[in-house]
C-alpha cells in the first residue's frame, strides 16, 4: 500500500506555525514576462486552455503514489467524464462560432479557431497520457488481485459462464445492424458506443458490415467468478466478440473496432416559450441528436469501416480521435469497488454537529440558540434534510420556499417538500430548468412537486437560477420567525458526500427577509429596491465585489493591512480581474484559492506582484465560495468582513445568473470561515497547486521539517467552531495557531518537473 501521509493536528512533536508565518504572503516569484503587455488581452489567461489544465491536475491525482490505487482509477475515469462534457458543450459551441466565421476574441485575443487549435493539440496530449495511466493502473491492479481480462485469457470455466451471462444478461437487449443499401447507417446517441465489424460469411466468404450498439442500460465490465481475494473482470466489447457466432450466425468476424460518439449538447431554447416545461422536453430531444463533436475509434480499426463511420457521422479528420487502447474510460468507475477497502480511501462518517444533539435533534432550537455553520461532507448534509422534514412535519410552521438547481433521483429534499405541501402549509419550489443536464430530472421533480399541492415556478428564461436558499416561516406565539438556510453548493444529498460546501443556518430577522424579496423576485419578477445583508446578481454582486476590492486597495494606499482572501471555483470575469490587479499594483495582498478555470495570472511583475492563485484536488472536491475582506486590518481579524456566495467569479454567474452573496455577521462563524477554513485552505500542502504566471500549475512543495499538512484530513478530524455544543472539547483548533509546518516559500513551493505531460 502507498504510504499515506499524516496530518498535524497538535502541537506536541512539532515546530508550531506562527502567526508570522501564516501571514508570509508566499507564491511564485514577480516575473518580469518581458514579452507579456500587461494592458494588452494577454494580461489574461484563456478560459478553456485554464480548464484544461485542471484536468489535468486531476489526471495527476491518478499518478500520485499517495492516493490509494482504486481511488487513482476513479481520477483517471473522473478526467475522462470531465472531458467528455467540455467536449460537448465547450468544444461545441466554439465550433458552432468557427463555422460560423465568428472571429470576435475571447478576453485573452484568442478567436474561436485559434482556441480550437490549442484546445485539440492539448486534449490529443491529455487523452494519450489517460491510456498511459490506465496502462499503468491496470498492472498495479492485477498485481493487487485486480484483473482485467481480454478473452484470449479465459479458461473453459469462464467461458461456459460467460455464455450463461451472455443469453441471460446481454443477448435480449442487444440488436446486431448490418450496413448496406438496404439498411442504413443507424443513429448513434449522444455518449453512444458502439462494435462495428466486418464479417465474412463461411459457406461463400460474402462480406458484410455490421453495427452493434451497445446499450448504456449493460455495465461496461462483467465479473467474472474468481478465486478468493481475486477480482477479475472481462470487458463488455470483449465479450460480445466472444459470441458474434450468436449475433451473426454462419458469419466469422475478419475486421473489429469500437468507436464513441460525442455530440452538441449545448440547449437551445425559444424565449418566448409558452409552455416552459415542453419546450425543454424538446429541446432534450434535440440534444440527443446533435452534431457529433468528437468520434474516438480504435487505432487500427479496418480501413474501410473506418471510412463508412466517418462519412455516416459526417465527421472531419480533426474531429477524429484514434485510441491505441481502452475507449470509454469514464467506465473504469464501475471497478472501484468496495469490496476492496484496502484499495480505497479510509472509511469517514460525517460528523451531527454538537449543538443539534444538545437539542435532541432540534435543528429549529439549535438555529435559535445561535447562527451555525456546517461544513460539508464533515458535518453531514443529513442536518439541511433534517430542517425540511422538521418543518413538514411541525405545525407551527406555515410557509416553506426553497430553491433547487439539481438534487437526486430519489430526492429527500423534494420528498419534505412534497410532504408539507400535503399537510397544509403553503410550499413555494423554484426549479431550475436550464441546470445542464439535469434538466428531465428537474421536470420530473417539478411534475411531482406540483401534484402534492407546492407551487412551483422556473423563474426566468434568460437567466439561471443558481442561488441556494430555503427558508422556513414559523409562528412563534404572536410572531412569524423565518428561519434561513444559506447554501454554496446544491441541495443534492449524493454529492454533498463528496463536495465540501457550506450551509449556514440563522433566524436573523433581516437575512430572512432578505431571502422572501428575493424569493417573490424570483416568482414574482419584482426586483426589490435593495437588500440590507444579501447581494444578488445580475443586478448589484459584480459592482459590490468590485467596491469591496477596491475599498480593500484604498486601505493600502492609507497605509493600513490590506489582504484579501478568496476561494471558488474559477475566475475569469474580466472587471474583476482587472479590479484584482489593480488592487495588487495598490499593495494588496491577494490569496485565492481556485480549483478549476483561472483567467488571472499571478506573480507578473507590474501587474500582479501580490497575488498567489493555488489550487486543491484532493480526496474531496473543493466547491465552497468564499471572500474575506481584512477591511483595514489585514486577515486573519475578528473585523474582517467575510461572505460565502453561490457564485463564482465568472461572467455566466456575475452577469446572467440570480446568484447570492451573504454577509456573515455572527462572530464564531466569521471565526470558521477565516481561522478554521480558509486558513486551513490556504496551510495546505499535500494537496496543493500554485499557479505560474504562464498558467501553468505546479505541485505544492512539501516543508523538509514536520509532517506534511492536509486540510482534508484536518477538516475530518476536527470539528466546525460553530457546530461546537456543550460536549465539546476544549478548544476546536484555529489554523492561525495551530501546529502545523510553515507554509512554502516565494520561489521554493513548486516541485519539477510541473507535470507528466507528453
Amino acid at each position: 500500500m502507498p504510504k499515506r501521509h499524516q496530518t498535524v493536528t497538535s502541537a506536541d512533536d512539532k515546530t508550531p506555525m506562527t502567526e508570522a508565518d501564516f501571514l508570509n504572503f508566499d507564491g511564485p516569484q514577480p516575473c518580469p514576462m518581458p514579452d507579456l503587455d500587461i494592458t494588452s488581452p494577454a494580461r489574461f489567461h484563456n478560459r478553456e486552455l485554464s480548464w484544461l489544465g485542471f484536468n489535468w491536475r486531476v489526471l495527476e491525482e491518478a499518478e500520485n503514489l499517495d492516493v490509494p490505487l482504486l481511488e487513482r482509477l476513479r481520477f483517471l475515469s473522473i478526467s475522462a467524464t470531465n472531458l467528455d462534457e467540455f467536449y460537448t458543450v465547450r468544444v461545441a459551441g466554439l465550433r458552432a462560432l468557427a463555422r460560423e466565421g465568428n472571429t470576435s476574441p475571447a478576453i485573452d485575443g484568442l478567436t474561436p479557431a485559434a482556441q480550437l487549435l490549442l484546445i485539440n493539440e492539448d486534449a490529443r496530449k491529455l487523452m494519450a497520457h489517460q491510456q498511459v495511466v490506465f496502462a499503468t493502473l491496470r498492472d498495479e491492479m492485477r498485481a493487487a488481485g485486480l484483473s482485467i481480462l481480454s478473452r484470449r485469457e479465459l479458461t473453459d470455466a469462464d467461458r461456459g459462464y460467460l455464455g450463461e451471462v451472455f443469453l441471460n444478461k446481454v443477448f435480449p437487449v442487444l440488436s446486431p445492424l448490418a450496413i448496406d443499401p438496404a439498411h442504413p447507417f443507424p443513429f448513434i446517441p449522444n455518449m453512444g458506443f458502439s462494435l462495428a465489424l466486418t464479417l465474412e460469411r463461411k459457406r461463400d466468404r460474402r462480406s458484410l458490415q455490421a453495427l452493434l450498439p451497445i446499450p448504456h442500460q449493460i455495465d461496461r465490465f462483467v465479473p467474472l467468478p474468481s478465486p478468493r481475494g481475486q477480482h477479475r473482470f472481462l470487458p463488455l466489447e470483449e465479450l460480445l466478440l466472444l459470441h458474434i457466432d450468436r449475433l451473426f450466425p454462419g458469419y466469422r468476424a475478419v475486421g473489429t473496432c469500437t468507436f464513441r460518439v460525442l455530440r452538441d449538447s449545448d440547449l437551445e431554447v425559444e424565449e418566448e416559450a409558452e409552455d416552459l416545461v415542453r419546450e425543454f422536453e424538446t429541446a432534450l430531444k434535440r440534444r440527443r441528436r446533435g452534431e457529433v463533436v468528437r468520434l474516438k475509434i480504435s487505432a487500427r480499426a479496418p480501413t474501410e469501416l473506418k471510412r463508412v463511420i466517418e462519412q455516416e457521422l459526417q465527421v472531419r479528420g480533426d474531429e477524429v480521435i484514434e485510441v491505441d487502447g481502452i475507449i470509454g474510460i469514464s467506465a473504469l468507475s464501475e471497478l472501484v469497488i468496495d469490496a476492496r477497502p484496502d484499495l480505497l480511501w479510509p472509511q469517514f462518517t460525517p460528523r451531527v454537529p454538537e449543538r443539534v444533539q444538545d437539542h435532541d435533534g432540534d435543528m429549529f432550537a439549535a438555529i435559535r440558540q445561535k447562527d451555525m455553520l456546517l461544513h460539508h461532507p464533515y458535518e453531514t448534509f443529513d442536518m439541511v434534510v433534517r430542517f425540511l422534514h422538521q418543518a413538514a412535519h411541525d405545525p407551527d410552521v406555515v410557509a416553506i420556499k426553497q430553491t433547487l438547481y439539481r438534487t437526486s433521483k430519489n430526492s429527500p429534499i423534494v420528498e419534505a417538500l412534497c410532504e408539507a405541501a400535503e399537510e397544509g402549509k403553503s410550499v413555494t419550489a423554484l426549479v431550475e430548468l436550464k441546470a445542464r443536464f439535469d434538466e428531465a430530472a428537474n421536470i420530473h421533480q417539478s411534475r411531482r412537486l406540483e401534484r402534492s399541492g407546492a407551487h412551483v415556478v422556473y423563474g426566468f428564461v434568460d437567466w439561471k437560477t443558481h442561488a441556494k436558499i430555503s427558508t422556513v416561516v414559523r409562528r412563534e406565539g404572536d410572531n412569524l420567525v423565518t428561519y434561513t438556510h444559506f447554501g454554496t453548493g446544491n441541495y443534492h444529498p449524493i454529492t454533498a458526500r463528496i463536495y465540501t460546501d457550506l450551509s449556514f443556518f440563522t433566524c436573523d430577522v433581516t437575512l430572512g427577509r432578505d431571502a422572501t424579496k428575493v424569493f417573490n423576485y424570483l416568482s414574482g419578477y419584482a426586483l426589490p429596491e435593495r437588500l440590507d445583508k444579501l447581494s444578488i446578481s445580475p443586478h448589484w454582486m459584480k459592482t459590490d465585489l468590485i467596491a469591496r476590492i477596491e475599498a480593500e486597495a484604498d486601505h493600502a494606499h492609507a497605509g493600513r493591512p490590506a489582504r484579501i482572501w478568496a476561494k471558488m471555483n474559477s475566475l475569469i470575469e474580466p472587471e474583476v480581474i482587472d479590479a484584482l490587479y489593480a488592487a495588487s499594483a495598490a499593495g494588496v495582498k491577494i490569496d485565492l484559492v481556485i480549483r478549476g478555470i483561472c483567467g488571472l495570472r499571478p506573480g507578473i511583475a507590474g501587474l500582479s506582484d501580490n497575488i498567489r492563485v493555488k489550487s486543491i484536488i484532493g480526496r474531496f472536491l473543493e466547491h465552497s465560495r468564499i471572500v474575506c475582506f481584512g477591511n483595514g486590518h489585514g486577515l486573519p481579524h475578528d473585523e474582517a468582513t467575510v461572505f460565502i456566495s453561490s457564485a463564482d467569479w465568472m461572467s455566466r454567474n456575475l452577469n446572467r445568473r440570480v446568484e447570492t452573496l451573504v454577509q456573515i455577521e455572527n462572530p464564531t462563524v466569521k471565526a470558521q470561515i477565516v481561522r478554521q477554513i480558509m486558513a486551513a485552505n490556504l496551510a495546505d500542502v499535500v494537496q496543493s497547486w500554485v499557479m505560474q504566471p504562464d498558467g501553468q500549475f505546479r505541485r505544492a512543495r512539501r516543508p523538509a521539517v514536520g509532517t506534511p499538512f492536509n486540510c482534508h484530513q484536518f477538516f475530518m478530524d476536527n470539528p466546525s467552531l460553530s457546530g461546537r455544543g456543550s460536549a465539546g472539547a476544549a478548544d476546536v483548533p484555529e489554523l492561525t495557531h495551530a501546529a502545523t509546518p510553515g507554509l512554502a516559500r516565494p520561489s521554493a513551493d513548486v516541485d519539477v518537473p510541473a507535470s507528466r505531460r507528453p
